[in-house]
């Protein structure tokens, strides 16, 4: 359960969402006349575009404005592509942390760092990592992220905004 829930992006944003987990704010859309209002729930553009799976920042797309995003949108869902739209938190300049939880336990951390002009910070997008001292805040979202979705092996990404790390 625990893979099937951390897997589907949905899934997991449902029940992390539940749990006063800090999340960027984040809309699901199945039909073209949501895109719009949802871009407007999440905050406005620009937005990041997510299909439902996936990994190593792989099919994940930042739509500077409104027209592109619902372009992009429209392209997926024509391939029969569900996808999130989420805000996109500018302020972290592409820098994230990733803790490695086991057992309910933090054993390592690192910093990672978007290559230029990209803002996804997945080593396989050409991100760099290095050794990060985690701080208690990311600790603690780390390890009740982990519970919550029913893993006990997980490398949980924490972004860090304005109102905390999400």
């Amino acid at each position: 359960n625990g893979i099937t829930n951390s897997r589907d992006k949905l899934r997991a944003i449902q029940i992390l969402s539940r749990h006063d987990i800090g999340m960027p704010k984040t809309a699901f859309v199945r039909n073209r006349q949501d895109v719009l209002p949802a871009i407007d729930r999440v905050g406005g553009a620009p937005v990041v575009i997510k299909l439902l799976e996936g990994t190593q920042g792989i099919n994940v797309i930042l739509a500077p404005d409104r027209k592109v995003a619902e372009a992009i949108i429209e392209t997926l869902h024509n391939t029969n592509q569900n996808v999130l739209i989420q805000e996109f938190i500018a302020e972290a300049h592409g820098v994230d942390t990733r803790l490695f939880v086991l057992h309910g336990r933090v054993l390592a951390a690192m910093s990672r760092r978007a290559a230029p002009g990209d803002f996804r910070s997945n080593v396989h997008q050409g991100g760099v990592a290095e050794l990060y001292q985690a701080q208690q805040d990311e600790i603690q979202l780390a390890l009740k992220a982990v519970a919550l979705t029913g893993l006990d092996v997980a490398g949980v990404d924490i972004i860090q905004s304005h109102t905390g790390p999400m």
